[in-house]
């Protein structure tokens, strides 16, 4: 089969969550080996439950809900998607009426709705977190995974292969916020009502838990991102690039705690980072989130940002397309998000191999040296099959767009900070060597700059010595000595253009290692 082809989407599918709160679309392009690329996405605030859960969908719920799915169907028809996967969630799957606007949407908009139970909307939830977080190995004990929506919060205890337990309760923040909290602010009664409930709904997590325990939490789904983004911007570290792999301590968690819960409405609405449309929900979400870290003594929670509508991608691509699928399923989340992405911008994919290659080579030379780590090894990696993607926007000043379209593609399993090196290095390939005047680089922090300044050194060097494109260099050679770097060169043909290439973008890689680098054919 040809590269053409696995460079090429095979189907463009829009999914969409129907959640209590919200409907979330998002457009995706599915590639052959599996992976898909976001195209685009929209968010609509919807309230189903404006009045908590009940037993209908209120008139005014039911044209809010049509209002946010016309808009979603135009933008999906403006994409050219092929196909609208649509999953309802509790508001919709327990309402009496739920069938009709159901069948209101068929007729008026031509969207069919699959109302799933709970445990489908917990697997799915896994699969879509399993996606995109670094998750444990097995052996190393799993993760709690938690995703509180309006009506439902399901909750899963998992590694990076398996579900020891899954479950979906009726735990959502609307639905405890209408049937328990009565006052603004929340009193210590509600909180005392809200916890018994807690503790006699969730018996089954706790006795499996006991079997499975877990020290990381993984929140899911808008109540936790937006408590995540309170708490970030509560601690000066507020993310300008995803929320995905977003971290905090149960100790920051309790201070924002004891802050938030006393506060009334108005009050709330001032707290940096918070949703306007969970302004009224938030104490619901705290108590919960409380009883949890409580109850199970775990002391780090991070976010994922991939949640039911990833999981409905997911499941849609292995159960349907196995037919167009042409290689191994990719098990971690980090590779798999950035071949995703180079894929995606028809990466010049035997270079950015081959660089990569190269890259290593010199990096295990001089690791000690330059007192660097296996985490930076692998995001050296990753900074090499990125670096020349910005020829997808253009030729010109193609480091500094590879540079935008790393900081701004939500690469799943990756820190901020790590994004970040990745983008700078990819960056700082070609042309400038960093600079205290580039935006970018000027924002990292002392350890990044300095990680940024060693590993682009050593791109620069490797993408050199192929600076022709046909990969001419077969092995190196790197012999570190006192007096200087000595690299050896084999090569199929001529090495000329490779040591050009290599010479005239070594400065860097001689500041950092404080020695010249001396580059030979054999």
């Amino acid at each position: 089969m040809s590269q053409a082809f696995l460079n090429r989407p095979v189907k463009r599918i829009t999914a969409i969550d129907l959640g209590t709160n919200s409907f979330h679309a998002v457009i995706v392009d599915i590639y052959p080996d599996g992976g898909f690329y976001v195209v685009d996405k929209l968010k609509e605030m919807v309230l189903l439950a404006e009045k908590g859960v009940t037993d209908r969908l209120s008139d005014a719920a039911m044209e809010r809900g049509l209002s946010a799915l016309r808009k979603i169907k135009t933008l999906s028809d403006h994409q050219k998607s092929e196909r609208v996967l649509a999953y309802a969630t509790s508001a919709i799957r327990e309402s009496e009426n739920g069938g009709q606007f159901i069948q209101r949407v068929i007729d008026e908009i031509g969207i069919k709705i699959n109302a799933i139970p709970g445990r489908v909307e917990a697997e799915l939830i896994g699969l879509a977190v399993q996606h995109g977080i670094q998750m444990p190995e097995p052996g190393e004990g799993p993760a709690l995974i938690m995703d509180v929506g309006g009506g439902s919060v399901e909750f899963l205890i998992a590694d990076k292969q398996k579900f020891y337990f899954l479950t979906s309760k009726k735990l959502g923040v609307a639905r405890m916020h209408a049937t328990v909290i009565d006052h603004d602010p929340i009193t210590a009664g509600e909180i005392n009502t809200l916890q018994q409930h807690y503790r006699e709904s969730l018996a089954d997590l706790a006795e499996s838990f006991a079997m499975n325990r877990a020290s990381l939490l993984i929140g899911s789904s808008g109540t936790m991102e937006n408590i995540a983004l309170m708490i970030a911007y509560r601690n000066k570290r507020s993310p300008s690039l995803s929320l995905n792999e977003l971290e905090f301590s149960s100790k920051e968690f309790y201070d924002f705690y004891e802050f938030a819960i006393t506060l009334d409405k108005k009050k709330r609405s001032k707290l940096k980072g918070i949703d306007e449309k969970r302004i009224a929900l938030l104490p619901a979400g705290l108590v919960l989130l409380k009883y949890i870290l409580d109850t199970f003594a775990i002391k780090q929670i991070k976010i994922s940002s991939q949640a039911l509508r990833e999981g409905i991608i997911l499941r849609y691509i292995r159960r349907e397309l196995k037919e167009i699928r042409t290689s191994e399923w990719i098990e971690d989340p980090r590779k798999r998000s950035v071949l995703e992405l180079v894929h995606k911008c028809d990466w010049h994919e035997d270079h950015s191999l081959h660089v990569a290659s190269l890259a290593l080579s010199i990096f295990d030379a001089v690791k000690d040296k330059l007192e660097l780590t296996e985490q930076d090894r692998e995001l050296l990696t990753f900074a090499a099959y990125m670096h020349d993607i910005g020829y997808h926007i253009s030729h010109r000043k193609h480091h500094k767009h590879a540079l935008y379209i790393i900081r701004n593609s939500d690469l799943m399993g990756f820190r901020e900070c790590e994004i970040e090196i990745m983008a700078n290095v990819a960056r700082y390939h070609r042309r400038s060597t960093p600079k205290m005047r580039h935006p970018y680089y000027k924002r990292l922090d002392k350890e990044s700059k300095n990680r940024v300044k060693k590993l682009s050194a050593i791109l620069r060097v490797a993408d050199g010595l192929d600076r022709s494109h046909y990969q001419n260099v077969r092995d190196v050679k790197i012999d570190v000595k006192e007096t200087g770097v000595e690299l050896y060169l084999s090569t199929e043909s001529d090495p000329h253009l490779e040591i050009w290439g290599a010479d005239r973008k070594k400065a860097l890689f001689e500041e950092v290692m404080g020695m010249d680098l001396n580059i030979h054919a054999r």
